[in-house]
């Protein structure tokens, strides 16, 4: 081969990788209870980058080593000094209180540094440490804000990445808003698992997905409001025959009580927290006793202390849906969510490609009575009877491994309640 069909050769590879790459458009729209669509959070589970969308917005899935173009609006958010070399902080204004999530992802998509923690409504600093030389993207992602910038980092000392909270102001008036719909741009890699979260009003649907050319990600928006006004998440899993649709969040409908009480049949739903803090609960749902859960109504299937139109599940519909997912091998993982914010260390196999979102709730043992497995374990209640009297099938997953578990248990236990449509 002469040199000028191998640079012709090496101009039409190079062509081609660019045809290749991927260059998505994604639009959002809404279906069934509500058409129009309020905010989109995005995340990709696995660099675990994410961002929200205001309403209009689309997002541009761009190739990881594309992050160049200007990511979001900064108005509310500072990076000084940018480059750092050591040490650099970031300053930003959360409109809303809640959790923030921060990402640090290299070029190659990967997440560098994640922190998580509950922010009050003001302005707040973090200090950001340890990152090694190179470029990245800063992005931090609230209730309904998200944030991004570039950072440069001439740190030429190896050490431990790290983010660490510096202090925060009180805001007085500003609410930052963007007012127009904008295009905004997320880096992609070909395989990634997404999640899309839609909100409209009341309404909150959960979309998984693995893009490979340009869409239109609709959310099936459905009424799940529980007796004190709670509205939940929902997520379809499956398709056809085998589609399911449940609740992406733990129930905590009722009056909360402390471990030294015991529910009763007196018109009232009572849950516990775990520990007795109403703020894990604000976090990991209640705990149920499983006649409180069934409103003292034994029938299998029943709507329990469900939203209207939901009930609580039977151990059929955990099978069914341990069955569509592969197995109970691996179908704890699809279900579980991804990182250690709420799992402990070594989340063994989570990807919530399902999005189903299983928070580890732990549970009440009645011959304690004790609260145990925070953080390490997920059991569910079902409204199927087990194989003796006095116990009840639930459905349980673990930090350390992929299953899903299920097994009967004697109803004075307090579990987690994730809901079915009917």
């Amino acid at each position: 081969m002469n040199v000028m069909n191998r640079i012709y050769t090496i101009i039409l590879v190079f062509a081609l990788l660019k045809v290749q790459a991927q260059d998505y458009l994604i639009s959002f729209e809404g279906t069934g209870a509500a058409a129009t669509i309020s905010s989109v959070q995005v995340e990709n589970l696995t660099s675990g980058a994410g961002l929200i969308l205001n309403s209009g917005d689309k997002l541009h899935l761009v190739p990881a080593l594309g992050i160049d173009a200007e990511l979001a609006d900064n108005m509310a958010l500072q990076l000084y000094p940018n480059p750092m070399k050591e040490q650099s902080v970031i300053t930003f204004c959360a409109p809303h209180s809640g959790n923030a999530l921060i990402c640090i992802v290299d070029l190659s998509g990967k997440t560098v540094y994640r922190f998580s923690r509950l922010l009050s409504r003001a302005t707040h600093s973090f200090r950001v440490s340890g990152i090694n030389r190179g470029i990245y993207l800063l992005t931090i992602t609230g209730e309904n804000y998200n944030y991004s910038a570039k950072l440069l980092s001439q740190n030429t000392v190896q050490s431990l990445a790290r983010i660490e909270y510096v202090s925060s102001i009180k805001n007085t008036s500003r609410n930052q808003v963007k007012s127009t719909s904008a295009t905004i741009d997320m880096p992609y890699t070909d395989g990634n698992i997404l999640i899309f979260k839609g909100v409209s009003g009341d309404y909150s649907a959960i979309v998984s997905d693995v893009p490979t050319g340009s869409k239109t990600i609709s959310f099936p928006f459905i009424t799940c409001t529980d007796n004190d006004g709670n509205n939940y998440a929902t997520v379809q899993i499956g398709t056809g025959k085998f589609a399911q649709t449940w609740m992406a969040e733990n129930l905590k409908v009722g009056t909360g009580i402390d471990i030294t009480q015991l529910p009763t049949d007196n018109g009232i739903i009572e849950y516990y927290c775990y520990r007795d803090s109403i703020n894990l609960c604000g976090v990991y749902g209640g705990l149920y006793r499983w006649d409180e859960m069934m409103n003292y109504n034994s029938t299998e299937g029943s709507r329990g202390i469900c939203p209207n139109g939901w009930h609580i599940p039977t151990n059929q519909e955990f099978y069914d849906l341990e069955n569509f997912l592969g197995g109970m091998t691996v179908a704890g993982g699809k279900l579980k969510e991804t990182g250690t914010v709420h799992w402990n260390a070594n989340n063994v196999g989570a990807t919530n490609e399902t999005g189903f979102t299983a928070l580890p709730g732990g549970k009440l043992d009645s011959w304690g009575p004790i609260y145990d497995r925070l953080g390490i374990r997920a059991y569910f209640w079902s409204s199927s009877p087990g194989t003796v009297g006095g116990y009840y099938f639930y459905m349980s997953l673990g930090n350390g491994g992929e299953s899903i578990w299920r097994s009967d248990e004697e109803r004075e236990m307090a579990y987690s309640v994730r809901c079915i449509y009917d």
